[in-house]
């Protein structure tokens, strides 16, 4: 049996980007800058007293950027300065409950900032917490690329159509098995939680399945089977049934590949500077082959040494530029054939989101490229 190698993955806060609050030398530089900044303005215009209403301010800033203590330290300092002013400049005349409401604003807001600080900090903290949930479901959903077989090189660029979202609908996974190397990328209809549900049953069951069935055909069979059962389960809780678009590409030492299309992207094949589509029979999506009158058949297309498979989800295909325009697949690939199979997903992936432009993407985003070992 074929082994399988892949990189270990990033510990799941490693990947979860965090806003560093400022230090406190930097903290405690802003804080005095703005004062003397303030109290400058204030003798120049002759208005010192009224312009410190700029500080009550500053708290509301620090509770938004900086931790607690360094809020806290800000209002402090706000609240001692404003009052110690208005003590200082109370024989120049004026009305005392002017100065006075000053003051008690000053410590209000300044009170108010410590307490949202506090809210804030504690919803970053929860949103840590659910996002490495999300990292750790995601290193069990998707395997991490790159995936190293006996057979091929399997690399990609994976994301999520809200970028704070670590798991989408779009799936994929490489088995090493006793036939050869299994590749599956597909699309589960819908977002949310009861899409990753029915991710998870259908890649659990090819995990399980690509070991066990000798045919595509009958891995392909497995795989409607377990979105049936997934369905039925979904119907008994009052949830919405799912079907999933899917490529199954078989890959052994031989010059050609195997490929299965359950209503999926069909793959390009690069190979010496050009770019083709095999031509594959478009089956129907899993979950909804009871639908169909014919069963699911096997087609093969030349894979020799030194070509690159790419794989897409229909995240990549159906980008519109803001006049409309689909995103031009074959022609843009033409312009990456010099890059390694490594590069060329994210190069794809970059390029796509350079064609939307200012365009809203809607749906989730995968590309894979599939590369015969160099053993082979």
């Amino acid at each position: 049996m074929t082994g399988i190698r892949r990189k270990r993955p990033a510990d799941a806060l490693d990947v979860l980007d965090a806003i560093e609050p400022p230090g406190n030398a930097e903290t405690v530089a802003g804080v005095v800058g703005v004062t003397v900044l303030v109290e400058v303005l204030g003798v120049l215009s002759g208005s010192e007293v009224w312009l410190l209403g700029l500080l009550v301010f500053l708290p509301g800033t620090a509770s938004a950027l900086c931790t607690v203590q360094q809020t806290k330290f800000v209002a402090a300092w706000t609240t001692l300065f404003v009052t110690f002013t208005v003590m200082v400049r109370a024989g120049d005349g004026g009305r005392w409950l002017d100065r006075t409401l000053l003051v008690l604003l000053t410590l209000a807001l300044g009170a108010a900032s410590v307490y949202a600080c506090h809210r804030r900090i504690g919803r970053e903290h929860e949103m840590l917490r659910l996002r490495s949930t999300a990292a750790a479901m995601q290193r069990h959903i998707l395997h991490p690329l790159p995936v190293l077989t006996d057979d091929v090189l399997v690399n990609g660029v994976y994301e999520p159509v809200q970028e704070d979202r670590l798991v989408g609908g779009d799936i994929y996974d490489v088995v090493a098995s006793p036939w050869g190397t299994r590749v599956l990328i597909g699309d589960v209809q819908g977002k949310g939680l009861a899409a990753v549900g029915a991710a998870f049953a259908v890649i659990g069951a090819f995990r399980e399945a690509a070991h066990r069935e000798p045919t595509l055909t009958a891995l392909v069979e497995a795989l409607d089977a377990a979105v049936v059962r997934h369905n039925s389960y979904a119907e008994q809780t009052g949830e919405d049934e799912r079907f999933v678009t899917a490529l199954v590409i078989g890959v052994d030492a031989g010059a050609e590949a195997q490929a299965v299309n359950c209503g999926h992207v069909p793959p390009r094949v690069v190979h010496k500077g050009v770019v083709t589509t095999p031509v594959l029979d478009a089956g129907v999506p899993l979950g909804l082959a009871e639908l169909s009158v014919e069963p699911a058949t096997v087609d093969w297309f030349a894979f020799p040494a030194g070509a690159t498979l790419v794989l897409t989800t229909d995240g990549l295909t159906e980008t519109r530029a803001g006049d409309g325009t689909f995103y031009p697949v074959d022609e843009r690939l033409t312009k990456y054939l010099d890059l390694s199979p490594s590069e060329l997903p994210r190069a794809l992936h970059e390029d796509s989101r350079a064609f939307a432009g200012d365009s809203r993407r809607h749906d989730d985003v995968a590309v894979l490229t599939v590369r015969r070992s160099p053993g082979r």
